[in-house]
C-alpha cells in the first residue's frame, strides 16, 4: 500500500476544498493578446466561467497544493486566453451540472460532458475530444471481466450521472430478459471515489472513460488493467445555454484558434491524450 501511495498523487482537494458545495478557482490568463472578441458579458465581467466536476485525471484533477491540472482545465484557460479573459472554473457534482448551466451559475460546461442527441434538446455543444468508455480491474482481472456482459454478479463502480451508469443500466435490463444475474451498481458522487472503492476491493470493476483508465495504469501500472476493449465511442464537447449564440461562436473560434497556433495539440500530447484529438 505504501508503494502505491508514493506513485499515485492525491487526486481529491483537502478537507477546505470539500466543506465548500461549490468553489470557484480563478485561473489568470497569460499576457498574450486576444485573438477572438468575445461578447460584451463576458467581456465587461473579464472572465469566463465554467462549470465542472473536477476529479477525472487526466482532463481536471486537484494537485496536492490544491491549485488544478489537467487537459481540460489546460484547453479551457487557452480559448479563456483567446477571448481575452480568465478562466474562473467552478466545482460542480456532474449530475447536477447541467442544470447550474441552466441556472447561470456559469457560462460553459468543460467537463468531459459527451455530446448526446438527449443532451442537445436541452443545451448546444462546441465538440473538442473524442472518448470511449472502459471497465478497470485489479491486476489479474480474477473476475474475469471482458466487457458489460461479464458483470452479471459482480460489482461495479460508477459515478452518478455518467454514461457508464447509463450503459451498466442498460446491460442490466438484457441481464434481466435472459434470466441472468444482474450488475450490482455502486454509485458514487465522485469518479474518484469510484476509483477508491476498486482500489480497495469493495467492487469487481470500476466503469470510467478510456483517458481517466490510462491515468491510473500510468501511475500504478502494476495495480490495473482493463477489463476488455473500450468500448461507446463518442465525443466530448463543451455545452452552452442555447441562448447564448455568440457565446458559442466565440468559443468555437478560439478552440479553431489554438487548433491553429498548436497549442490544442501541444496539450493534448502533453497529457498522453493527442490520439483523441477531433
Amino acid at each position: 500500500m505504501r508503494a502505491f501511495r508514493a506513485v499515485l498523487p492525491r487526486l481529491r482537494p483537502g478537507p477546505a476544498f470539500l466543506s465548500i458545495a461549490l468553489v470557484a478557482v480563478s485561473i489568470a490568463t497569460t499576457t498574450r493578446a486576444q485573438s477572438v472578441q468575445p461578447p460584451a458579458a463576458i467581456a465587461d465581467a473579464r472572465k469566463m466561467v465554467i462549470c465542472a466536476d473536477i476529479g477525472s485525471p487526466p482532463l481536471s484533477f486537484y494537485k496536492d497544493d490544491g491549485s488544478l491540472t489537467g487537459a481540460e482545465i489546460e484547453l479551457g484557460n487557452a480559448i479563456a486566453k483567446q477571448l481575452g479573459v480568465s478562466a474562473e472554473w467552478k466545482q460542480v457534482q456532474f449530475d447536477g451540472i447541467i442544470p447550474a448551466l441552466i441556472a447561470r451559475q456559469c457560462d460553459v460546461i468543460m467537463s468531459e460532458l459527451y455530446d448526446k442527441p438527449k443532451r442537445r434538446e436541452v443545451v448546444d455543444f462546441v465538440d473538442y475530444l473524442a472518448s470511449s468508455q472502459s471497465l478497470v480491474v485489479l491486476k489479474g482481472n480474477a473476475s474475469h471481466i471482458t466487457g458489460l456482459a461479464d458483470l452479471s454478479g459482480k460489482k461495479v463502480a460508477v459515478e452518478n450521472g455518467t454514461t457508464i451508469q447509463s450503459l451498466v443500466d442498460e446491460e442490466n435490463k438484457k441481464l434481466a430478459g435472459e434470466g441472468k444475474a444482474q450488475a450490482q451498481v455502486v454509485v458514487f458522487p465522485k469518479d474518484t471515489d469510484a476509483f477508491q472503492a476498486l482500489r480497495i476491493g469493495q467492487v469487481d470493476a470500476y466503469g470510467t472513460t478510456i483517458k481517466t483508465a490510462g491515468y491510473y495504469f500510468k501511475q500504478a501500472p502494476d495495480l490495473f488493467e482493463l477489463g476488455g476493449p473500450p468500448f461507446a465511442q463518442a465525443v466530448i464537447g463543451a455545452a452552452f445555454r442555447k441562448e447564448d449564440i455568440d457565446l458559442q461562436k466565440a468559443f468555437a473560434a478560439a478552440l479553431e484558434a489554438i487548433r491553429k497556433d498548436g497549442t490544442y495539440r501541444k496539450i493534448l500530447e502533453s497529457w498522453g491524450i493527442e490520439r483523441d484529438a477531433l
